[in-house]
């Protein structure tokens, strides 16, 4: 019987009398079919080395496993290791590591598990809803070797996340994810498969990271941008860029917005990417020319 059952979940979770941490954001997945949606959806082939984030009891791993060449789980909570030695110690090609992944160097872990040049993780988690955003983050951000991201977060996000502009949702999430990768939904996810059920649907999104839009060295200045824009985002964008962080005059703000021909009545929600790192590139053009006279 695989892990991913009611049953079973339950009798592992009573047999090493686990206490299901809320801090850590812990439910366990009780649908196989909905963990085998999910890999689907992520394209593990028997080419693979899937790094799995949260793994909990193996729900999902031991799936992964019949799927992948390898699997590396990373647990952050120390009283699962070894409910995971026991649910998952008969699989070869499963390696759990105890620790949190946003310490974890995954460059380091890429060479030392001898993948191929060129090779890369296909990331598949269920994470937990409070740490959602800074995982994803960083494994866009980073140099970390991963060529997809296939995670289970809350609806909620993953709507922000898929949002288009001149939407409530679209936001600077929504900004920093699509900068980075091309985002789609894989489906939604009723908290009814979950122990324990969280309060709010879930939803599955695949992110292929992409050439970033954004030059590294303009990334600052460009999110700073997309940061003070969002910030009083029922603002024109001429009065939220004028009295955000970067402390740009409006004589700046205007005449970048003029000459990247966006309106300045427009709010932030109303900018496409492209439109942000166009209004960026004017305001270092002004900037320049006004070092330079």
């Amino acid at each position: 019987m695989r892990i991913a059952t009611p049953t079973r979940t339950r009798a592992i979770i009573e047999e090493f009398g686990h206490r299901l941490r809320k801090s850590l954001g812990q439910n366990f997945l009780i649908d196989s079919n909905i963990v085998d949606n999910i890999i689907k959806g992520a394209g593990v082939t028997k080419e693979d080395v899937v790094l799995e984030v949260g793994p909990g009891i193996g729900s999902m791993t031991e799936i992964l496993a019949e799927h992948a060449k390898e699997v590396i789980a990373v647990e952050i909570d120390k009283y699962l290791i070894p409910v995971l030695d026991h649910t998952l110690g008969h699989l070869e090609n499963v390696t759990v590591i105890h620790e949190d992944i946003l310490k974890l160097d995954l460059q380091a872990l890429h060479t030392s598990r001898g993948l191929k040049e060129g090779q890369k993780f296909k990331v598949v988690a269920n994470l937990p809803y409070y740490v959602t955003t800074p995982i994803i983050m960083s494994l866009l951000e980073g140099e970390a070797p991963v060529e997809s991201i296939t995670v289970m977060i809350q609806k909620e996000v993953a709507d922000r996340i898929l949002s288009k502009k001149d939407v409530k949702t679209y936001g600077a999430l929504t900004v920093a994810c699509n900068v980075h990768a091309d985002v789609k939904e894989i489906m939604v996810v009723p908290p009814t498969v979950f122990i324990p059920r969280p309060k709010v649907a879930s939803s599955v999104i695949h992110l292929e990271p992409k050439g970033s839009l954004v030059k590294e060295e303009d990334k600052k200045l460009f999110f700073a941008i997309v940061k003070d824009a969002f910030g009083k985002r029922r603002k024109t964008l001429l009065n939220s860029l004028s009295s955000g962080l970067l402390a740009l005059s409006k004589d700046e703000v205007r005449e970048a917005l003029e000459q990247a021909e966006i309106d300045p009545k427009k709010r932030a929600e109303n900018l496409s990417v492209e439109e942000f790192q166009h209004f960026m590139e004017k305001l270092q053009q002004i900037r320049k020319s006004d070092r330079e006279q």
